[in-house]
């Protein structure tokens, strides 16, 4: 599973160190999602960056979201 991360707002922000065209697999973006849980704004996830999310944890994080 590849995501480029400039199409998801908070994975952008935590990527801020990155090129803009960066692509991350999966369970990157989990284990990113995961130690940077503290810089999220949970209310701010977008329906798409919410659908990925759930969707990394389903297939990543055996159903859990270790933050």
């Amino acid at each position: 599973m590849n995501i480029h991360i400039a199409q998801y707002p908070q994975l952008r922000d935590l990527c801020w160190n990155r090129p803009a065209d960066t692509v991350l697999d999966g369970e990157d973006a989990l284990a990113l999602y995961e130690r940077n849980w503290r810089f999220i704004d949970a209310d701010r996830l977008t329906q798409e960056e919410q659908a990925l999310l759930d969707l990394l944890v389903a297939r990543y994080g055996n159903g859990v979201l270790n933050v």
